[in-house]
């Protein structure tokens, strides 16, 4: 256990928690966020958001990285772990643990981890997820371009995600279960009045089915019973069916431990506490009538108030300073301080990155240590020049430790053309790119030059051996570029294969390499092939990748 006692730890860094990290870090407290999967949460499947207060419309994910920088520019770290288990709550000092075994320790604890997109349930759903079935139109809405869409829902994210989700599609047909939408007419109207969108009101879907894809969906009215076989179009290969019925409260592992309702949502007063004592809730994740992002930050800034007050009272009662040392902003890998801009910026002369990045990476290269080869794979292709202006441009960051290397392709190298991370002796790190790593994997790259070069990314040593014993291992990660969940999966398989030579792993963006979706049956993304296995589809822990390679042994 760590001798560390924070005053606060945040569990969750999607809205809620960001705000509430904000608030806790203006107020100086000693404060650790722990995220398990991306930092933004639900927002980032979002594609637009038209209701913030005082920002008429910005990309979900650019938002949720604002939030981010506010955050790290008042010193908060930000931590990837998923937290496992909760304990001494009702002690002065509490203790969480995460899912490798690393414990925490706080005075204060606010629980923000958000929900889960909600399953219908009809047969074939968990069958086809992957391979038509889909949750998240920013990672899989390109995959169906030019394909039929259904939308099933008929709320808020429902009738927002088919009017983004028709500019993939060849028509977009949104299933709502009862006579109109539930959401404001302004947003409804999003769907309505787009012509590539339909709307079937009474309608479920009873089932769905079909071979390597999904092929037929049996829809149902439910109040005629009148049933409806959809079949696919002529020169389809299949379609998709996008779900958004709501979310389902991350609280599995709080049962018995704090007070939830009926539907598993934490139960808080008007202050955000829960019924123990210095622990918080605040997000979806909570009881409350709307579950939107303003009102998440709200949860966040009343959580965080009133937790600096129970900490503050506690540390009175004990006789230890209340405030801490004003911590300098934090510099971390995906992190930069506001401090970095008061310098001037000088335009990038590039074409792939601007200066805002450019100004964003310089405290990571700083603390590279060691040379790294950026290997290009070439095919005479046009995407091949593309990949070397990139390379070009990106090792210009950083001349003093990163080259560029050309060479024609060895035949028997698939996926071209590729990128590969040679360290400082020439020798193939086993971190690969097939495609542009940008977008979303820009964040992949700049954490495998850091893996390679510096000081790498912090894993506990328990699992930096178990990644040592690992068999030797092939593994692949199908992207899309507008994938928040990505990235994290790319990461980590890539962490892997920096730590463990027998490893690679490998980044493919599906949309330059239709050949590997059509031969895997991917619609859906991350899609992570080890040893050209089955495809583990969805986000992934580092905990579930290294037991996933374990259980390749024969």
């Amino acid at each position: 256990m760590s001798e560390h006692i924070y005053d606060l730890i945040i569990v969750g860094a999607g809205p809620a928690g960001l705000t509430a990290g904000l608030y806790a870090g203006r107020a100086t407290l000693d404060t650790l966020i722990l995220e398990g999967n991306s930092v933004g949460g639900q927002v980032t499947t979002t594609s637009v958001v038209y209701n913030y207060p005082g920002v008429a419309e910005v990309d979900g994910t650019e938002l949720m990285n604002k939030m981010q920088k506010q955050v790290a520019d008042f010193g908060v770290e930000i931590k990837h772990a998923e937290v496992a288990k909760y304990d001494n709550l009702t002690a002065d000092v509490k203790t969480v643990t995460d899912a490798n075994g690393q414990q925490y320790q706080a005075r204060s604890i606010i629980i923000s981890g958000g929900a889960n997109p909600r399953k219908v349930g009809f047969p074939g759903e968990e069958k086809f997820r992957g391979r038509g079935v889909a949750y998240c139109s920013t990672c899989d809405g390109e995959l169906f371009t030019g394909l039929q869409i259904f939308v099933v829902g008929g709320g808020y994210a429902a009738a927002e995600e088919a009017d983004y989700l028709s500019r993939y599609g060849k028509h977009v047909t949104v299933l709502v279960r009862g006579d109109h939408f539930t959401c404001p007419p302004l947003i409804a109207s999003r769907a309505l009045d787009n012509p590539k969108v339909s709307v079937k009101y009474n309608t479920e879907v009873e089932s769905v089915s079909g071979d390597d894809y999904l092929t037929e969906a049996t829809l149902v009215n439910n109040k005629t019973g009148e049933k409806t076989v959809y079949h696919l179009n002529d020169g389809d290969q299949t379609f998709g069916v996008f779900v958004y019925i709501g979310t389902q409260p991350a609280t599995k592992n709080l049962e018995g431990v704090i007070n939830l309702n009926q539907q598993g949502y934490i139960i808080t007063d008007s202050q955000r506490q829960t019924n123990i004592p210095g622990v918080f809730a605040a997000g979806d994740i909570i009881e409350k009538s709307l579950r939107q992002i303003v009102t998440a930050t709200a949860d966040g800034a009343e959580a965080a108030t009133a937790a600096e007050k129970y900490i503050a009272d506690q540390k009175q009662r004990l006789g230890i300073p209340i405030h801490a040392e004003i911590k300098q902003p934090t510099k971390t890998v995906g992190q930069t301080s506001s401090l970095d801009n008061q310098e001037e910026v000088t335009p990038h002369a590039g074409n792939w990155l601007s200066a805002d990045i450019d100004q964003q990476l310089k405290p990571i290269f700083a603390r590279l240590t060691r040379t790294v080869t950026l290997q290009i794979l070439t095919n005479g292709t046009p995407l091949s020049d593309q990949l070397l202006g990139f390379v070009t441009e990106f090792a210009s960051l950083d001349e003093e430790h990163m080259k560029v290397e050309k060479q024609a392709a060895p035949q028997d190298v698939k996926y071209l053309p590729q990128l590969r991370l040679l360290d400082a002796n020439g020798n193939d790190t086993g971190l690969h790119y097939a495609g542009i790593p940008t977008g979303h994997e820009l964040n992949s790259l700049v954490l495998g030059i850091y893996n390679v070069a510096g000081p790498g990314q912090t894993i506990s040593p328990e699992m930096v051996e178990r990644i040592k014993a690992l068999p030797e291992a092939t593994i692949k990660i199908g992207v899309s570029l507008t994938c928040h969940f990505c990235p994290d999966v790319v990461a980590a398989c890539q962490r892997m294969a920096a730590l463990n030579p027998k490893i690679t792993a490998t980044m493919i963006d599906l949309q330059h390499f239709p050949e590997l979706r059509k031969a895997k049956n991917i619609m859906s993304v991350p899609a992570t092939m080890i040893n050209d296995g089955p495809v583990i589809f969805g986000s992934q822990t580092m905990e579930q990748l290294v037991t996933a390679v374990e259980n390749t042994r024969t």
